[in-house]
């Protein structure tokens, strides 16, 4: 064991979805992986870096609700880049 953190080669990344898919049982071809990495960084650089993972959760709760095709997702992401780009945390301070 190494104290070294264990990262997901970018090559792989193809690879990696390709089995989460399978072992959750989507369709490989439902998963537009730019649009969820674009989605993380939205909000990583808009709202905070713990949104991001969060954020990409809610999408594809949300994409899966309303019918969970590559529109449904891509809906989903836009309704909340949109909502990221517009993000001031003063503003929803509690």
């Amino acid at each position: 064991m190494t104290d070294q953190p264990q990262h997901l080669p970018v090559e792989a990344l193809d690879d990696w979805t390709s089995a989460a898919c399978a072992a959750l049982g989507i369709d490989r071809a439902s998963v537009d992986i730019g649009l969820l990495l674009d989605l993380a960084r939205d909000v990583a650089h808009g709202v905070a870096r713990p949104a991001a993972p969060l954020s990409a959760y809610l999408a594809g709760l949300a994409a899966g609700r309303a019918g969970g095709s590559r529109e449904d997702t891509a809906a989903a992401v836009a309704t909340i880049t949109t909502l990221a780009a517009s993000w001031r945390a003063d503003d929803h301070d509690s």
